[in-house]
């Protein structure tokens, strides 16, 4: 399994085959057990080990893995206090769309899950955990960090803003993995093999389809594609490698405990210049709601494009009927837009019309459309792009201030006892 599910499934096997558990931590009211901290060093560890980094020496890697439980638990019982509670309903949504990413449906996910022997109700509980402690840290930390245009502009002008825009690589990985404790034969074999597959990349072969099908790393179903990086987020495992290479080349075999990598740089970019396919467009907005069922919003909008293909004018239908009001005053014009500003399945309707043409009504998250095309032009976004990059920069930098010295608070006025050591 992959993505967000890869994060919990070793969670609930302790349960079953911890014969005996003890108490190594109270937190507040709470408690933590055994089971619970050996199921988590097992998903951090199996999380390291993709990553193609080392585990650190078992006495240290245990306290920090504590640590974090103790953290969260923390977290997790101030949401309580704060009536932070996630529904059914929005949980259920979430656990949808990790099924939706693995493509399988709920039911299938759920029976995936129950075949690998672990416990659906304890996914959907870490799952509840997680969002919980999303929702808090944006309410107690996230939405109180402000950046100016002041602040921005300070920075666009000082030494520091060279470092913030750079050259970016988009990596491809293969890992060829070896069995706990292999032995020399076995590691021989494995490097055979990887000498072999990177024998086949140097000659020709397509990267992603054997990376899909033979690579044992978490990435192998989008064909080890490790996404874009600047250099100080490459893995410290291939950071060596990376200066040696140019785009399109194919590094040496490189050995970890976890196996043998191979890695690609697939593509590389610089962001002094930005240019971008923008649209201006305008739409009509139908929300169901309780007088208006999904059926009779979508009919609605039949019928007003029927009267426009008949010659009725959008912008005045739109000001007459569009629930986006924002947009509704100005003919229900969304001005210029570049990519990945509208919701998917808007963006995707927008893309594939004509200049003029009127798109069919079709559903997205907000209600139901109607959108046509009036202009498409490239845009030099590049100065947005820089501001925005610089507002990031600095929110991210008050932001891990303000988490450290958050969660250091929360730390010192809590009750915690550690009973690690305990015989």
């Amino acid at each position: 399994m992959l993505g967000l599910l890869s994060l919990f499934l070793f969670q609930t096997l302790a349960y079953a085959y911890v014969p005996l558990d003890r108490i190594i931590a109270v937190v507040n009211e709470d408690v933590i057990m055994q089971s619970e901290l050996e199921a988590k060093m097992r998903t951090v560890r199996g999380q390291i080990k993709q990553q193609g980094s080392t585990v650190p020496p078992a006495s240290i890697f245990e306290r920090q893995v504590l640590d974090n439980l103790v953290q969260n638990r923390i977290q997790l019982q101030l949401a309580i206090r704060a009536g932070i509670r996630v529904d059914d309903e929005s949980l259920n949504r979430t656990i949808g769309n990790i099924a939706a990413e693995n493509q399988v449906s709920l039911t299938q996910f759920r029976e995936i899950l129950e075949k690998d022997g672990y416990s659906y109700e304890q996914f959907r509980e870490d799952i509840r955990n997680e969002i919980t402690l999303s929702q808090l840290r944006k309410r107690q930390v996230e939405n109180r960090i402000v950046v100016t245009e002041r602040e921005i502009d300070n920075f666009l002008a000082n030494q520091e803003f060279q470092g913030t825009f750079q050259t970016e690589i988009r990596l491809s990985h293969i890992l060829l993995s070896l069995p706990d404790a292999a032995t020399t034969d076995e590691i021989d074999q494995v490097r055979q093999v990887a000498a072999q597959i990177r024998e086949d990349l140097i000659a020709g072969a397509d990267f992603t389809e054997i990376a899909a099908t033979v690579s044992d790393g978490g990435n192998a179903s989008n064909g080890g594609d490790l996404g874009w990086r600047k250099i100080e987020d490459i893995p410290s495992l291939f950071a060596d490698y990376i200066p040696e290479m140019k785009n399109g080349d194919i590094s040496e075999l490189i050995q970890s405990p976890s196996g043998f990598h191979i890695i690609k740089i697939s593509d590389v970019k610089s962001d002094q210049e930005n240019i971008v396919e923008q649209t201006r467009a305008r739409h009509i907005l139908i929300k169901p709601d309780q007088l208006v069922t999904s059926e009779q919003a979508k009919a609605k909008l039949e019928q007003l494009k029927f009267r426009m293909d008949n010659g009725d004018d959008f912008g005045l239908l739109a000001k007459g009927n569009s629930h986006d009001s924002v947009s509704a005053i100005d003919g229900g014009n969304l001005g210029w837009r570049s990519p990945g500003e509208l919701v998917p399945e808007f963006q995707r309707e927008m893309d594939s019309l004509e200049l003029n043409e009127i798109s069919e009504p079709f559903r997205s998250s907000f209600g139901w459309h109607i959108v046509q095309v009036l202009e498409r032009r490239s845009f030099d976004n590049t100065e947005s792009v820089k501001r925005g990059k610089a507002r990031a920069a600095i929110r991210n930098r008050k932001l891990k201030e303000a988490m450290q010295n958050w969660t250091r608070r929360l730390r010192d006025e809590a009750y915690v006892e550690y009973r690690l050591d305990d015989i």
